[in-house]
């Protein structure tokens, strides 16, 4: 006859395997707001880059993977809904990607590898080279992200991983672009894809008129979540940049408000001009207290906004 106390011991230990199996198992999402990007004609960035490799690797070649969602990366998306039975919008949303993905691991090649490549570039400074060949540099890196988002590292891009990485934040370059930290947040400068890349096309746009690179504030956290000093910069789609200065010394001297002697308000509209023309229709809001700029529609006003753009992207 079995003891209560044995009987107790070993349903304790019965217990302490299955909770540290669960323990030891990979997440069912991982990252807990991890999902697939939505994107439709006028975004840009590197998930709009995935996006054109993928389809590349499901026949349609004629895609060019330049990270911009224009007329034909729209007609490409709706052909591949169509032919999917999906509804032909233009939208590449969670049941698009779900169809549109390709399981890729060691020895893979092709059109879906690079749009791998791509984004572990872009979003763990991998510094992979994007030749679609799936090697030993490119396993590494898989492998160094699923870790980071505590998906398993078994080196192999399913959709799980696809999902993550596509999810994951980006930082921006900063050729065009200057890091200022006027709230103490260091490091907050992560956005969705699709922020960061219509943020530094905005950029290179209005760093051809000679004004200068234009300075950025908080974004968001690399996973997203609280920040101080903010009610908002929790989804990576929300970007403070400062107005520009008549010497053009936006990104080492103080900030200025419109009242200042050093505001250069032409300058700030054709940084206003620029954000808006680098996201068509994807531009939600631009808080900034300049009266002439919001009596044109560029800007609206809202109470402490008067140092800085706070821009709101789809």
């Amino acid at each position: 006859m079995i003891s209560s106390a044995y009987r107790l011991r070993a349903m304790l230990v019965a217990l302490l395997v299955v909770a540290s199996g669960l323990l030891a198992g990979p997440p069912a999402q991982a990252f807990s707001a991890a999902a697939f990007p939505t994107l439709w004609q006028g975004n840009r960035g590197v998930d709009v880059q995935a996006l054109q490799y993928l389809l590349q690797a499901r026949g349609y070649t004629s895609v060019a993977a330049d990270g911009v969602f224009g007329s034909g990366t729209d007609s490409a998306v709706r052909a591949f809904q169509n032919a999917r039975g999906l509804q032909p919008d233009g939208t590449a949303g969670a049941l698009t990607w779900g169809a549109l993905v390709v399981t890729v691991r060691n020895g893979s090649t092709g059109p879906a590898v690079k749009a791998v490549q791509v984004l572990l570039n872009k979003k763990r400074s991998a510094g992979l080279a994007v030749d679609g060949v799936f090697g030993t540099g490119t396993l590494g890196a898989v492998t160094t992200f699923q870790r980071h988002a505590g998906i398993g590292d078994d080196g192999v891009v399913g959709a799980m991983t696809w999902r993550n990485l596509l999810w994951h934040y980006t930082l921006p370059s900063w050729v065009n672009l200057c890091d200022k930290d006027p709230d103490g947040n260091t490091g907050a400068n992560w956005g969705t894809g699709s922020t960061i890349g219509q943020l530094e096309a905005a950029a290179a746009s209005f760093a051809g008129t000679g004004q200068g690179k234009v300075p950025v504030g908080d974004i968001s956290w690399e996973h997203g979540g609280d920040i101080a000093g903010h009610a908002s910069h929790e989804l990576g789609v929300d970007v403070d940049v400062w107005p520009i200065r008549t010497d053009n010394a936006q990104c080492t001297a103080g900030r200025i408000t419109p009242a200042s002697a050093a505001y250069d308000q032409a300058a700030t509209r054709q940084l206003v001009q620029a954000i808006r023309a680098a996201a068509p229709g994807h531009v939600v809001l631009i808080y900034f207290n300049d009266r002439q700029l919001i009596n044109e529609g560029l800007t609206s006003s809202y109470p402490n906004h008067d140092n800085h753009l706070h821009i709101r992207y789809k």
